[in-house]
């Protein structure tokens, strides 16, 4: 493993560059081939009383969960480094993020990362959508809406340290008040949250009997694994500017990567999320392809128009302000067993629910 993480932190920004371009291939194809969709999951359980797709979002997490734990123990990822375990807890970004982008998602046609799919595949809507919330996305981290966003932060968070908690991981609760050692405790929260999400996807029959949804789940989950195994193994703490370890997420990311096309001569070599976001639209292209499914397509008419970019600004501020997407934090950040995303996590449910009676009362 040492020899490994000497290789790639060598090379550190070729490594995650081109290692998240093949994580995004994987990825894009992964979610056209088997219709991984978050807010198709809820739209079927809504409207059909099938929860398949749900459960495959789930799986999902579980399977990052239980990588990410195994990740720990050759010492691949340091996850005191990355911003999801960070001490501060901020309730109400996570609450006020989450319901937005799960709002925002009906409207716009699904998340960030379906969009990035149906991008590849021909969806020139999706194209507009992607590019509303990445300027969006930009307008919350620094600009018009960023100040509002910070304060709402600066006003609500809540400090974990003066708790006596040495981080916002579910592994720390326990840790704090029963005495267990913090390494142990993240193992077993990861042991029993993993186990409790496998008992509720497979106690349902259809799930069981649908290998296409079991292996959506856990190919996105393995898809977020190996991005954590990259950007960690890449992770150097002496780097001039260290990149700290992630994985899969799609809002900021589109933004960077909106901005990586626009000053291209001044930062040749994109970072890992930008990587991510081409090898998705790729991935999902070649499978698309494989498939028959490559088509143009556009806007029906004016309200469908509005509908999407209204959707678009929502997830794009809802996603900084939450920190995360679909995948970037019910996903990626629930994989660390992070508070803060499994609040975002119920967020999203909840603001794509209602988003869903919203519509249905507008058509």
């Amino acid at each position: 493993m040492e020899s490994l993480r000497s290789l790639i932190s060598a090379n550190a920004g070729l490594a995650l560059a081109w290692g998240g371009l093949i994580v995004g291939i994987v990825f894009g194809a992964v979610v056209q081939r088997t219709n991984f969709c978050t807010m198709g999951s809820l739209s079927d359980m809504l409207n059909f009383g099938d929860g398949r797709r749900f459960r495959s979002w789930w799986l999902a997490t579980a399977t990052a969960i239980v990588g990410v734990a195994l990740l720990r123990g050759p010492g691949a990822v340091d996850l005191s480094k990355t911003m999801y375990l960070s001490t501060t807890l901020d309730w109400a970004g996570a609450v006020i993020g989450g319901l937005m982008f799960g709002f925002g998602m009906v409207f716009g046609g699904g998340c960030a990362s379906r969009n990035l799919v149906r991008v590849g595949t021909g969806d020139l809507r999706s194209l507009v959508v992607l590019l509303v919330i990445a300027i969006s996305g930009y307008m919350a981290i620094g600009g018009l809406v960023g100040p509002i966003r910070a304060a709402i932060a600066s006003a609500t968070s809540i400090d974990l340290k003066s708790l006596g908690m040495a981080s916002q991981s579910l592994g720390a609760v326990l840790a704090r008040f029963t005495g267990t050692a913090p390494a142990s405790g993240d193992t077993i929260m990861a042991l029993l949250v993993a186990a409790a999400i496998a008992v509720y996807c497979f106690a349902y029959a259809p799930f069981r009997s649908s290998p296409i949804h079991i292996v959506g789940g856990i190919g996105v989950g393995l898809c977020v694994v190996a991005g954590w195994m990259l950007t960690g193994l890449a992770f150097d703490e002496m780097a001039d500017t260290p990149v700290v370890p992630g994985s899969l997420s799609f809002v900021r990311p589109t933004g960077d990567a909106l901005e990586w096309i626009q000053r291209y001569t001044a930062i040749p070599i994109p970072n890992f999320g930008v990587t991510t976001v081409f090898g998705t639209i790729l991935g999902a292209f070649l499978m698309g392809s494989v498939q028959g499914k490559v088509k143009l397509a556009t806007f029906f008419d004016v309200s469908d128009t509005v509908r999407n970019l209204f959707g678009a600004v929502l997830m794009g501020i809802g996603g900084v302000v939450a920190t995360g997407c679909t995948v970037g934090q019910a996903v990626t950040g629930a994989s660390t067993l992070a508070i803060s995303s499994f609040i975002v996590f119920a967020g999203l449910i909840v603001g794509g629910i209602a988003g869903m009676k919203v519509l249905e009362r507008m058509d």
